[in-house]
């Protein structure tokens, strides 16, 4: 399987809009996503791309040196297969490339796979948000991951991934 990466673009917010929905139980509007790419200057979105279908996305915002992720999905049929994972890898080497040197995020203390995934990628539980998801009152855990640049992935020319 061979995925590679665009950065979003309006024609890719249908796609994107049913991983967002199959994904959360709060899932963004279109109009958020719109005004994440228009018009949100700190803002950085992609989209991972298989024969030509959105299989997952990505976003970040860049501030100063750091990076914090914003929402990170990938269609449900294809979890499991590695595809999170690139996709972060991405994500990381684009805010790297954009002058990070260090990323946060928030997720769920119940979201188990998302969790393993970035602890498998060097980010370490720092703190937690009291009942910051308003939809269930869940708290979040934040987790940092310091000293960028990621390391021990293969870019293949064209931009690609291999999994």
């Amino acid at each position: 399987m061979s995925v590679t990466f665009e950065e979003m673009r309006l024609e890719h917010l249908d796609q994107v809009l049913e991983i967002e929905k199959a994904s959360f139980p709060t899932p963004w509007s279109r109009d958020a996503f719109k005004g994440e790419i228009l018009q949100n200057d700190f803002a950085r979105y992609i989209v991972a791309i298989y024969d030509s279908a959105v299989i997952g996305y990505g976003g970040m915002w860049i501030i100063l040196d750091e990076a914090h992720i914003t929402n990170v999905a990938v269609r449900p049929d294809l979890r499991g297969k590695s595809i999170g994972k690139v996709l972060m890898l991405e994500i990381i080497r684009q805010a790297v490339m954009m002058g990070a040197n260090s990323m946060t995020l928030e997720v769920r203390p119940s979201n188990n796979a998302a969790r393993k995934l970035y602890q498998g990628l060097g980010f370490i539980e720092r703190g937690l948000r009291k009942r910051y998801y308003s939809d269930t009152n869940e708290d979040a855990i934040i987790m940092w991951k310091e000293n960028l640049p990621a390391r021990g992935f293969k870019v293949y020319p064209g931009g690609r991934y291999m999994l």
